[in-house]
C-alpha cells in the first residue's frame, strides 16, 4: 500500500482508507485477506475451483479500492456530430444529442463529471465500477453509429465504419 492509505477487516467487509476517501468491500469465504507489512494479502483459502477463480478477481478488487483512494479513476467520453453538445450544470449533465428535447442526467454522489469543451465529458470518482457505469450510462444515449460515426464513445474507442449503398 502507499503511503497514507490504511486497511482494515472488520467482520466480513474490508475497508481502505486514504487521501480521496474511503472504500470497503465485501468479503467472501473461498478467499483469505490479511494486513501485513504494510500489504494487503489476498489468497485462495482452500484449493477448490472456486477459490482459486476467485483469488484473481478479488485480489484485482482490492487493488482497485486502493488506486481509488490514492489516484481515482476516470473516464473521457467524446461527442461527434453536428449540434451534438454536453455542459454539467451543478448536479445535472445537459446532453443535446439531436432529440426534440435536451437529455438531463442526474450525476450520482461520488462522481465529478466536467466539460472542459462542448463536445468532451470528463468522469471521475474513486470507485471504478461507480465511474464505469455512470459513463456507460451517458454513452447509452446516443452511440456511436457506423456510417458516419456520430454519437458517444469512449475516448480512444474504434469506430467499425462501413460503406453506404451505392447506386
Amino acid at each position: 500500500m502507499p503511503g497514507g492509505v490504511s486497511a482494515s477487516v472488520e467482520g466480513a467487509v474490508l475497508s481502505v482508507k486514504g487521501p480521496k476517501g474511503t472504500l470497503s468491500m465485501p468479503m467472501i469465504d473461498d478467499i483469505d485477506y490479511g494486513i501485513e507489512d504494510g500489504r494487503i494479502v489476498v489468497k485462495p483459502a482452500n484449493e477448490t475451483k472456486r477459490a482459486r477463480s476467485f483469488w484473481g478477481m478479488h485480489r484485482t478488487l482490492v487493488q482497485n479500492l486502493v488506486t481509488g483512494v490514492t489516484d481515482g479513476f476516470t473516464k473521457v467520453l467524446e461527442i461527434t456530430g453536428v449540434g451534438y453538445r454536453a455542459a454539467a450544470q451543478g448536479k445535472t449533465l445537459k446532453l443535446q444529442l439531436g432529440y426534440s428535447h435536451d437529455v438531463n442526467y442526474a450525476i450520482p454522489d461520488g462522481i465529478e463529471v466536467k466539460t472542459p469543451d462542448a463536445t468532451t465529458i470528463e468522469i471521475s470518482g474513486i470507485d471504478r465500477q461507480q465511474v464505469g457505469q455512470v459513463a456507460a450510462e451517458i454513452r447509452r444515449w446516443r452511440k456511436p453509429e457506423p456510417y458516419k460515426g456520430k454519437g458517444i464513445k469512449y475516448r480512444g474507442e474504434y469506430i467499425f465504419r462501413k460503406e453506404g449503398k451505392k447506386k
